[in-house]
């Protein structure tokens, strides 16, 4: 569900792509980005309650920010699950578990436009048309 188009052309292939992305700082200051495709129930985003199918999100990650910083989403390898990425936010280094290493830092979550995201009828036709 959503708005986003994936095109994978080459199955056999590496599975790279291009993400467009708006223009804002959190985009411009991520100085090694990477996108993840994301759940948002597995991201614990909360999204109206009209929506019950999952919904992707994009996930833009800067890989040069690889120290902790507190209450950041933080990209990361645990120790017990290597080759597994996990993201979370601790409010002190030592919350994070053990032996962690730092992949990045999440600087941007984008949730695709939904159709409950549209603007509720007001009954007049000024308002209501949507430019």
């Amino acid at each position: 569900m959503g708005q986003w188009s994936y095109d994978f052309s080459d199955p056999d292939g590496p599975q790279m792509g291009t993400v467009a992305l708006p223009g804002m700082a959190s985009v411009y200051d991520t100085e090694d980005p990477v996108a993840i495709i994301a759940d948002h129930i597995e991201f614990n985003v909360e999204l109206p309650p009209t929506i019950t199918d999952r919904v992707d999100l994009v996930v833009l990650c800067d890989r040069a920010r690889t120290h902790f910083s507190e209450r950041k989403f933080l990209v990361m390898e645990l120790e017990e699950s290597p080759g597994v990425i996990t993201i979370g936010a601790f409010e002190s280094k030592g919350e994070m578990p053990e032996n962690t290493k730092i992949l990045g830092q999440v600087t941007l979550v984008q949730i695709p436009w939904l159709p409950s995201m549209q603007k509720k009828t007001s009954g007049f036709a000024e308002e209501d048309q949507l430019y």
